[in-house]
C-alpha cells in the first residue's frame, strides 16, 4: 500500500468489487451474445454466421475485438482471484482451513460441467474451478510475488497460444479450408437441432461431438485463467479496491494502460479488417491481441475500482446488485438465451445479424440489472449464490432477510 493513501473500510471494498463485478457480468454477455445466437464458429469469425451478419459486420467485429473480447473475461478472472482471497480470509477468521475453499471450487466445477452440457458450450466456470484449485498453494504468498508470477505466467501463456494459433493458420490452405468446412458443417447441424426444439438432442450433440471442449478448458485454465487469478490475488491485497493505492497514481497508470492497450489492439483489428476478415484472421488476431489486452484489462480494472470506491446513484446501485448476483446472472443469461434462440422458444438461433444480436443483449442487460435489487431487498444472496453457499458449507444457510 502507498503510505500516503487512506484505505477505505472493508464494506467499501466489497461495494467496489460488487460494482466492478456487475460491469464484468454484463460485459461477458456482450462477448458471448454472438456465440449464444449463432454457431460457435461465428463467435470469432463473421463468415460463420448462418444469416447475413448485417450492416457494419466487419466494423462491429473490430469494435468487439478492441473493446470487449479478452477484456471482460480478463476482468472477471481478476475479480475471481480477488474473491478467492476474501473468501479465504473470512474462512480463516471463522476457523476453517483451505479445505472449505477447495470444496467451493469443486462445486464450481460441477456447475461448470452442467452449464457446458445443458446450456451452452462456451462455459468459463470449469476453467475457473481448475485454475482456482491450482492457485490455492499461492494464497499465502506476498502480494507482490503473486502479481509478478501471474504477469509472467500470462505472458508465457499468451506466447504459447500465439504459437499454436500461428501454427494452425500457417498449415497448407487445403487443410485450413477443411477445418473451416468442418466448423461450418457443425454449426449447421447445431442450428438444425436448435430449430427442432428437442433440447435433449442438442445435449447429445454436445456430449458426442465436443468433449474436446473440456480439455480446452483445462489448457485455458493454465495458460490464461491461473495467471490472471494470481494477479487478482495480489491486486486486492495491494489495495486496488479500497484506496490502499494512491488514487491519483492509480488513475494515471490505469488510464495510460487502458489507452495504450486499446490503441495497439485497434491497430491489430484494423490490419485484420483491411483485406476482409478471413478464417485465419479470426485465429491470429485475438492471439496477437492477447498481449495488449493485458494492459487494457489492468487499466480498465484500475479505473473501475476507483469509480466503485466512491460511486453512488441509480446506476452504481444497479451494477452493484448485479455484481452480488453475478453467478445467477451469468448462468441465467444462458438459460434465457435458450428461450430466445431454441426452437421450443422463439426459435431465433442463426437468424439474427450482429446488430440484432446486440439488441437482444440490451434486453438481457435490462433484465440482469432489474431483478437483483428487488431480490436482495428480500433475500441475503442471489438464488444460485445461496445454493453454492449451501453446497460449500454442507448445510442450509440463512436465506431470507
Amino acid at each position: 500500500m502507498d503510505p500516503g493513501s487512506q484505505a477505505l473500510a472493508p464494506p467499501a471494498r466489497i461495494a467496489s468489487l460488487d460494482l466492478v463485478r456487475g460491469v464484468a457480468v454484463l460485459g461477458i454477455l456482450a462477448a458471448n451474445i454472438v456465440g449464444l445466437g449463432q454457431p460457435m464458429v461465428a463467435y470469432g469469425w463473421p463468415g460463420g454466421f448462418l444469416a447475413p451478419p448485417g450492416p457494419f459486420a466487419d466494423e462491429l467485429w473490430g469494435a468487439q475485438l478492441v473493446l470487449v473480447d479478452g477484456k471482460v473475461r480478463g476482468l472477471f478472472t481478476l475479480l475471481f482471484g480477488a474473491g478467492l482471497v476474501l473468501f479465504h480470509e473470512r474462512a480463516e477468521e471463522a476457523g476453517h482451513g483451505s479445505l472449505l475453499l477447495a470444496r467451493r471450487l469443486a462445486w464450481l466445477a460441477a456447475f461448470g460441467l452442467l452449464h457446458w452440457a445443458l446450456l451452452w458450450r462456451g462455459d468459463i466456470l470449469l476453467s475457473y474451478a481448475i485454475a482456482g484449485l491450482v492457485a490455492l498453494p499461492f494464497l499465502g504468498w506476498p502480494a507482490g510475488k503473486q502479481a509478478a508470477l501471474g504477469l509472467a505466467g500470462y505472458l508465457v501463456g499468451a506466447a504459447v497460444l500465439l504459437a499454436v494459433a500461428a501454427t494452425v493458420a500457417a498449415i497448407d490452405p487445403g487443410s485450413l479450408r477443411e477445418a473451416r468446412a468442418e466448423d461450418l458443417a457443425d454449426g449447421a447441424r447445431e442450428a438444425a437441432l436448435m430449430a427442432g426444439g428437442n433440447h435433449m438432442a442438442v445435449i447429445a450433440h454436445t456430449l458426442r461431438q465436443h468433449p474436446g471442449d473440456l480439455a480446452a478448458s483445462a489448457l485455458w485454465a493454465l495458460f490464461e485463467t491461473l495467471p490472471l487469478i494470481l494477479v487478482g490475488m495480489g491486486l486486492v491485497r495491494m489495495g486496488l479496491f479500497d484506496g490502499g493505492m494512491n488514487p491519483r497514481r492509480q488513475l494515471g497508470w490505469g488510464a495510460a494502460a487502458w489507452l495504450a492497450g486499446t490503441a495497439v489492439t485497434a491497430a491489430i483489428a484494423a490490419r485484420a479488417m483491411a483485406g476482409g476478415i478471413g478464417y485465419a484472421d479470426s485465429l491470429i488476431a485475438p492471439a496477437i491481441a492477447a498481449f495488449p489486452v493485458l494492459a487494457s484489462t489492468l487499466g480498465l480494472l484500475a479505473l473501475l475500482a476507483l469509480w466503485g470506491q466512491r460511486a453512488d446513484g441509480w446506476l452504481a446501485r444497479r451494477l452493484g446488485d448485479a455484481g452480488r448476483c453475478a453467478f445467477t446472472n451469468y448462468l441465467g443469461a444462458s438459460a434465457l438465451a435458450l428461450a430466445v434462440f431454441s426452437g421450443w422458444g422463439l426459435g431465433l438461433f442463426g437468424k439474427l445479424g450482429r446488430v440484432e444480436l446486440y439488441g437482444v443483449m440490451l434486453v438481457f442487460w435490462a433484465v440482469m440489472l432489474a431483478w437483483p435489487g428487488w431480490w436482495l431487498a428480500r433475500f441475503r444472496h442471489g438464488p444460485l449464490e445461496w445454493l453454492w453457499r449451501c453446497l460449500t458449507y454442507g448445510r442450509r444457510m440463512p436465506f431470507k432477510r
